[in-house]
């Protein structure tokens, strides 16, 4: 019995590890999430950023609602994405009798969401109606981008459907006839969900995707309307109530100036089901809550929107505010993963400290942060500029920045969610946590509206080489650093420098066919020297008054890290960096002075 005494003995203390309270003390260690923080609230270079791109009076007006889905962003609407995420929507071809009426079942968290969405902040509508939340005019666009900014950051998928019928709405009030008008549009751009009419575009075929021209589609003329005759590979949102398409009207010429647009209605004026089918849903990595699908047309009621023969061009005027708001997606979404970072990296010790105080970890947050500062960066002048409508320098600084932003945040949202996956570890892998969604999501953004090649094209071949947009944007960037106080002139006359090569290189590869394959490389150039010059020129305006300056620090690290052709074998970042690092990472402001000082040397 003697030699049985000490295990005996050592059996209690095991014990003791095993009980519910020890396992739920050991569970402190595991780092929390976002959720239950507000989003808004939290967002200090959102919030600075209204501040110098709004105007005071409607800033004012929309503190409240932009804090309220700050809140909800980070409590409700972020549940309600999980259970839309983890129950996709269902596809039920016959009703009980064997009738052909296929219809789409969604879970009720993704109903929910909509009623948020489109009822209560009204994002489809804001810019088309006065009213929404309140403001006694429309509602400018960098208003609806903000809302879109805060909402992405819990839930992607049924912001596509925002967009769409957002887009497709517009659409319908340039294009369509006054019958069409008093028919829909109301419909389309109500809050009250017992009348709303959601909208939805089907663009791809199976034999082009970002070949929209090769569409085979064929519309047949049958007197007052047309009828629709093929396939569609990708419908986003596909059991939308009035879609937006493109189609080739029967003998029509090949390409893209044969296609024609049309506006074709789920339910026709006598109530009956139009005659087209959708056969399956896809089975996609991300936006799993929203229904996309592929769709027969036998015969569908379809209605032309504007002139036959410029249905592409046409289209194309709903493709770039949709790729505007794949550039606040990805803000919005690299600003989600960065925040999960950097709750990670505060609550969690690893090797006897918090993770936030390993250099290495240091580093990378803020490689992620300025990512996500220049998307956002980015989103603001865009959207500043697009409110312009009467100034055509505006109008080719937003036909350049357009596929730039989409592009380069678009590839940025990979690596930003990819590495806070990384952050959290072994649970960034695990479902229960956002990470996951996150990464799936993010991957979305470099296909829909054109792929990386294919924007990057639509920058360097078009927007540079046919409409010298990149000319107006050095302008209005030469405008911005000139009148930005506070920076000393060495660091202005690197940006300068940098500015003038980026354009440079920009017009040589879009002059010169045999350097095509560098388009991506120029058009990045582009963003970084934009957001670099955006950043400099925001933080000093903020530091001038007495607020934040640290987006100046921003812009260096971009400079240096971005654009800098130093070798990457280097480690010679420099004293300024630790220090800057330091900055960044501190919630306290940095004054002008201090970002100054870290400008140069």
């Amino acid at each position: 019995m003697n030699d049985l005494s000490p295990i005996a003995s050592t059996l209690t203390v095991p014990a003791s590890l095993a009980g519910r309270s020890a396992v739920a003390q050991r569970s402190e260690h595991v780092a929390p999430d976002c959720s239950g923080l507000n989003f808004f609230e939290i967002d200090r270079s959102l919030r600075d950023l209204l501040g110098l791109y709004m105007d005071a009076p409607l800033l004012a007006h929309l503190t409240q609602p932009l804090s309220e889905l700050g809140e909800l962003a980070g409590g409700r609407l972020n549940q309600l994405a999980d259970l839309a995420d983890k129950h996709p929507p269902v596809l039920h071809r016959r009703d009980r009798f064997g009738r052909d009426e296929e219809w789409i079942e969604v879970h009720p968290a993704y109903d929910e969401i909509r009623r948020i969405a489109f009822a209560r902040f009204g994002m489809h509508a804001m810019t088309h109606r006065p009213g929404v939340l309140g403001w006694h005019d429309k509602l400018p666009i960098l208003a609806k981008q903000a809302f879109f900014y805060l909402f992405s950051q819990a839930e992607f998928g049924v912001l596509c459907p925002v967009n769409l019928t957002d887009c497709s709405s517009d659409l319908l009030e340039r294009y369509g006839s006054e019958d069409l008008k008093a028919r829909y549009l109301d419909r389309m751009l109500t809050q009250d969900m017992d009348r709303l009419l959601y909208g939805a575009q089907f663009m791809t075929e199976k034999i082009g995707g970002s070949d929209a021209g090769a569409a085979e589609l064929t519309a047949v003329r049958d007197g007052e309307h047309w009828r629709l005759y093929g396939e569609k590979w990708f419908c986003s949102n596909a059991d939308g109530d009035v879609a937006v398409l493109l189609a080739r009207p029967e003998g029509a010429r090949q390409g893209s100036r044969g296609l024609g647009l049309f506006l074709m209605p789920r339910t026709l004026p006598d109530g009956s089901r139009n005659d087209y089918r959708i056969v399956r849903l896809k089975d996609k990595l991300g936006s799993k809550s929203m229904p996309s699908g592929e769709i027969v047309f036998e015969g569908a009621v379809a209605y032309q929107l504007g002139d036959i023969d410029r249905g592409m061009k046409q289209m194309l005027e709903m493709v770039n505010p949709s790729r505007v708001s794949h550039l606040t997606r990805a803000a919005g979404m690299m600003r989600r993963c960065l925040n999960e970072s950097m709750q990670v990296a505060r609550h969690r010790n690893a090797f006897g400290r918090r993770v936030i105080e390993h250099p290495l970890m240091r580093r990378q947050l803020v490689k992620m942060m300025i990512k996500t500062e220049q998307a956002l960066s980015a989103l603001m002048l865009t959207t500043a500029m697009m409110g312009r409508v009467d100034d055509p320098v505006a109008a080719k600084v937003v036909r350049i920045l357009t596929p730039i932003g989409k592009y380069r945040a678009s590839r940025d949202n990979i690596a930003v969610a990819t590495a806070a996956m990384e952050a959290r570890g072994g649970n960034g892998y695990i479902e229960d946590w956002p990470n996951a969604r996150l990464v799936r999501d993010a991957h979305l953004g470099v296909i829909w509206d054109g792929t990386s090649s294919v924007n990057a094209l639509d920058v360097i071949q078009r927007a540079v080489g046919k409409e010298r947009a990149h000319v107006q944007l050095g302008e209005a960037l030469g405008e911005r650093l000139a009148d930005t106080r506070g920076l000393p002139g060495q660091f202005r006359t690197r940006l300068e420098t940098t500015l003038a090569q980026a354009l440079r290189f920009a017009e040589e590869v879009a002059d010169t066919p045999s350097k095509e394959r560098f388009s991506r490389v120029a058009a990045s150039a582009l963003y970084h020297v934009t957001t670099a010059v955006l950043m400099a020129h925001e933080g000093a305006r903020l530091g001038a008054g007495g607020g934040d300056a640290r987006r100046m620090l921003m812009a260096r690290f971009v400079l240096e890290h971005r654009l800098s052709d130093r070798p990457k074998l280097a480690a010679d970042g420099g004293d300024w960096e630790e220090d800057a690092i330091s900055a960044l990472l501190d919630e306290a402001p940095v004054s002008l002075d201090r970002a100054s000082s870290m400008l140069t040397g």
